[in-house]
């Protein structure tokens, strides 16, 4: 069982207050110190799934009081162990049912997801130099048909962090978030086609290598790994596990057809560029329609009904306008194959 440790610093006034507030909630341990004659720490041992309630509860009574702060930490380990789940379980079948109501994802805070996500979707000099590299190690994997070389640089693009980002502003309808993805994105995009398109002009393209000319052709196998990586690439961050080898995925989806955009435009080969931009475009597209829903399936709300309402406003126009544009792509794709 995943845990988090929650510490919150109140005046001391509201010490009684906190473990009112708090009785409905499955806490695994509570503890109380003082820091000072005004102040007091409280700090909560939970499963997960019940941060972003406390959370969120805590913000709701506490974020007018002056000298309210909450820390929120990972737990690796905590002893005495919890109780085993299937005992729980047990238990909760000779209870009766819990109410739908009370039900809770297997997931991450929404707040630890929000930080996480926002601390990626960053323009750096790191980010830009992440970029540049990697767009060079795939542009050697493709003219040298190096397999290995490309897998190196997929390892490395730092493309997970700005389209799960775009994803999670859509579904918050969080604007100023929303702001920085795409330009996250649209910059390092942008940094990696121009390089791309300096190496295809001074180097020789052979149109004919394997690696390279697999991305000028769009299929349907392309549209449902785009759809897969983004929807593993939500996943890896609502569900707390390590994002390293899951934005490896979303750099196949990215990078290969990025450089090799750049490659063709670079040498000249215009007819082929043309294929591999469509298949830059869908899965840009598949990546951020299947981030959206998935953060949906898994319950990211946000708190206040008025942000409640602007975001499912900016989901329903957000996953209409990808629908539309995937479904215009796709026509363009069959016209160019029929042609």
């Amino acid at each position: 069982m995943a845990q988090r440790l929650i510490e919150v610093v109140l005046p001391r006034q509201y010490e009684h207050k906190v473990q009112e507030i708090l009785g409905e909630h499955k806490l695994l341990g509570i503890w109380q110190s003082d820091l000072s004659q005004d102040q007091i720490m409280v700090r909560l041992l939970l499963p997960t799934e019940e941060t972003e309630a406390i959370l969120d509860l805590l913000k709701k009574h506490y974020s007018h009081v002056e000298g309210f702060r909450v820390i929120l930490l990972p737990v690796e380990a905590s002893l005495p162990r919890p109780e085993p789940e299937g005992k729980k379980e047990a238990e909760k079948e000779e209870a009766g049912p819990e109410p739908a109501s009370k039900t809770k994802t297997a997931r991450i805070s929404r707040q630890e997801l929000y930080a996480d996500i926002n601390q990626s979707a960053q323009l750096s000099r790191v980010y830009l130099v992440m970029v540049v590299l990697s767009s060079i190690v795939a542009a050697i994997g493709i003219l040298r048909n190096n397999l290995v070389a490309l897998i190196g640089a997929m390892v490395i693009a730092p493309l997970l962090g700005p389209n799960v980002a775009l994803s999670l502003a859509t579904t918050l309808g969080d604007i100023s978030l929303a702001k920085r993805a795409l330009k996250v994105n649209v910059v390092g995009i942008f940094t990696a086609l121009a390089l791309s398109i300096i190496i295809g002009f001074f180097f020789t393209v052979d149109p004919g290598i394997h690696v390279l000319a697999s991305r000028t052709d769009v299929g349907v196998g392309d549209i449902l790994l785009a759809l897969a990586a983004g929807i593993a690439g939500a996943l890896a961050f609502t569900t707390g596990i390590p994002t390293a080898l899951v934005g490896v995925m979303v750099a196949v989806a990215l990078l290969p057809p990025l450089v090799t955009l750049g490659l063709l435009l670079g040498s000249g080969h215009w007819n082929m560029a043309l294929g591999a931009m469509l298949l830059l475009l869908v899965n840009l597209i598949c990546i951020n329609l299947a981030g959206v829903t998935t953060f949906l399936a898994q319950g990211i709300r946000p708190i206040t009904w008025w942000e409640a309402d602007r975001a499912t406003r900016a989901t329903r126009l957000a996953i209409l306008l990808w629908g539309l544009l995937l479904l215009a792509l796709v026509v363009v794709i069959l016209l160019t194959r029929s042609s």
